[in-house]
């Protein structure tokens, strides 16, 4: 049994923080003190998420007091989300520590973890150590803001990603703190936030380069600062697995990693599956660092992984070949990098035998693999390559006469030529089949401006040979006999990313070109094999993760190709209804975008998106809108946001943001 409380805390400056407390029974195994577990979001955990509540019943049932906590000026707290993980969200959130750390139920040791943000600022927090945090769980989360989140790909916009989630962010920080947590004086609170509102993109399409704003809060500043226990949750489906392998080789604390097939969403309900529950692996790790319980969680195989193998591809696929293994260490004793030349491979069709390669580079090259950052519908997973295949360059080898296994990421190396002064690489690894379906394995990017330098580059001479390599994402995967490696180059990975500014063909010196694979010569050393607990669903059919909705609603996904006005369009939609319960009000979120390209001049293209919330309180009904267009030509992405909120249908709020934010080789 648990308890569950409302509590304000009071940061440095004056500025109220609410949090939810679960808190056990004061009573038998479960009696005080407790350690806590903190998790610090800005989705709302008195509404927007405050049903994903099994999870935090299923802690504080283990001894844990769970604490939820809205950062600041999102939710029901007070102050001002200025933008996502600030420096005063740091600053905050070692206050909520040291609260948690000197309550009168306290054991004085605090965890922190989270599913996205939360995992995000579970590493931030760490970064500075404060006395009270002994270890963390990270899931869903990455070392390297700018390269691996939502915003950059490569160092290119991303353009799906980059219009769906901060038009619902905006939409989102306009709704007012809940009126029965927040009680008396929250229109005043809200009124405050309205005027206060800045909308984060304007910020990151600011920073198109690596700059101090993406490394602050960035754990490859320096890994060695992170000294608790860390366990690192990721899944190969989703956009921020690059942090998995290369995060737990570099930290030096007491490590561990668990990596499955999933995107982002709860590992109960994840498509991909299969499905598992991880809550009593937290509860291992919490008990062994926070409760100081000898269990043997440290002594054991420290990488648990699945180990993917073929799988012919499916936007909505339910599960993924493969099994449940334990790794010892990582870069593996076993692992061999092995060169595959571009040479050696059978080019695609209508290419000259001696070479280069040429591509005139089409814009709308990519949508077959969706986004990167796969989840819950219509953030679904790619599906057969074959029809963008036919706008790349592609290179296939012989079939294979035995497994391939692959794990870490792939490495594409190779002398290009371009006709314009900026243009993208975009590389994509396959396993074709027998039958010839073409399954995405991994993918990979590159702004060639940023050949050299991430925080410096420079643009390309039209028709000058240099050379580059890509880093494809990281991945598990075994080929089996019969199957072929494709590698595919092409100029965009759209609606993924934004396409170049202007026209370019692109040019491949094949003969010095190759693909570097992370092959695993032989089994895993450790025999004995992971025992993963099955899903665990509430009555709902829900799982304990709040890493995503489990519940797809209403959603819309589609590709369309007009033929006269030479553009492709992509549409993604969602519409999800909550009824109130005894916790949380009714309520209804929507969201629609829509974005294109044209196929002649991928200069020009445009993302689109409308998000919408509508809470019923018995204090108020209140409604926001959030409409943003980005529209790019050679030159500047023009941003045009539109805001509208109501209250019981009277307007409350409107403003509109214009910005014209100038390319920066991007």
């Amino acid at each position: 049994m648990t308890n569950r409380q409302h509590v304000s805390i009071e940061m440095s400056d004056g500025v109220r923080l609410a949090a939810t407390l679960y808190l056990p029974d004061d009573a038998g195994d479960t009696a005080a003190p407790w350690p806590a577990v903190l998790e610090a979001l800005p989705y709302r955990k008195d509404d927007v998420t405050g049903h994903a509540r099994s999870e935090y019943v299923r802690l504080a049932e283990a001894g844990y007091v769970l604490c939820r906590v809205d950062v600041r000026g999102t939710g029901s707290s007070e102050g001002v989300a200025t933008d996502e993980y600030p420096a005063i969200e740091r600053t905050d959130m070692a206050t909520v520590i040291d609260w948690l750390a000197t309550q009168p139920w306290s054991l004085g040791t605090i965890g922190m973890y989270g599913y996205s943000y939360s995992g995000f600022n579970s590493i931030q927090i760490a970064m500075e150590r404060p006395p009270a945090l002994k270890a963390i769980i990270p899931i869903y989360a990455t070392d390297d803001r700018y390269g691996d989140d939502v915003h950059y790909y490569g160092g290119v916009v991303k353009q799906l990603d980059q219009i769906d989630y901060p038009t619902y962010m905006i939409a989102m920080n306009a709704l007012p703190p809940a009126p029965p947590v927040y009680g008396d004086g929250w229109r005043e609170e809200w009124t405050r936030r309205l005027d206060a509102t800045e909308p984060w993109i304007l910020t990151w399409l600011e920073h198109q380069r690596l700059d101090d704003y993406w490394k602050a809060g960035s754990l490859f500043v320096d890994y060695e600062a992170i000294e608790c226990p860390t366990m690192i949750v990721a899944g190969w489906a989703d956009g921020y697995r690059n942090n998995s392998l290369r995060s737990f080789e570099r930290l030096t604390c007491p490590k561990r990693l668990v990596i499955g097939p999933w995107a982002h969403a709860s590992t109960d309900t994840s498509l991909p599956g299969p499905n598992h529950d991880l809550i009593p692996e937290h509860i291992r790790w919490w008990d062994r660092w926070l409760k100081g319980v000898d269990n043997g969680i440290d002594r054991e195989s420290p990488i648990v992984l699945f180990a993917q193998r073929s799988t012919l591809p499916a936007p909505d696929r339910a599960e993924v070949r493969g099994e449940w293994r334990y790794e010892p260490a990582w870069p593996a004793e076993r692992l061999t990098p092995t060169e595959w030349k571009l040479a050696d491979a059978v080019a695609g069709p209508d290419r000259d035998a001696d070479g280069p390669d040429e591509l005139a580079v089409r814009g709308d090259v990519g949508h077959t693999a969706w986004i990167s950052c796969a989840g819950v519908m219509p953030w679904g997973q790619p599906d057969d390559q074959r029809p963008d295949e036919v706008y790349s360059l592609t290179y296939a080898w012989d079939p294979l006469d035995r497994e391939l296994e692959i794990l870490g990421q792939a490495r594409v190396r190779v002398r290009i030529t371009s006709s314009a002064p900026v243009a993208f690489l975009s590389a994509k690894l396959c396993d074709v089949f027998p039958d010839g379906t073409s399954s995405l394995v991994a993918r990979g990017m590159l702004n060639l401006a940023q050949r050299s330098s991430r925080e410096h580059p420079s643009a390309l001479m039209p028709g000058e040979p240099v050379d580059v390599e890509l880093v494809i994402e990281t991945t598990s995967w075994t080929f089996e006999p019969g199957h072929r490696v494709r590698l595919d180059l092409a100029g965009t990975d759209w609606p993924n990313a934004w396409p170049p500014p202007e026209p370019v063909t692109l040019g491949i010196d094949r003969a010095s070109a190759s693909l570097e694979l992370p092959v695993l010569d032989g089994p895993s050393p450790v025999t004995e094999r992971p025992s993963m607990l099955p899903p665990f669903l509430d009555d709902a059919g829900s799982g304990s993760g709040s890493g995503g909705s489990d519940d797809d609603g209403e959603v819309r996904w589609s590709v369309t190709h007009e033929a006269l006005t030479r553009t492709t369009s992509a549409n993604a939609g969602s519409t999800f209804v909550d009824e109130a319960t005894d916790t949380v009000p009714a309520m209804r979120s929507h969201y629609d975008g829509v974005v294109s390209v044209s196929t002649v001049d991928p200069g020009r293209a445009i993302a689109r998106g409308e998000a919408a919330f509508e809470m019923q309180w018995a204090e108020a009904t209140v409604t926001s809108r959030a409409e943003c267009t980005i529209e790019s030509d050679a030159t500047t992405y023009r941003t045009t946001i539109d805001l509208l909120v109501h209250e019981d249908g009277e307007e409350r709020f409107r403003r509109r943001w214009e910005r014209a934010i100038p390319r920066d080789l991007t």
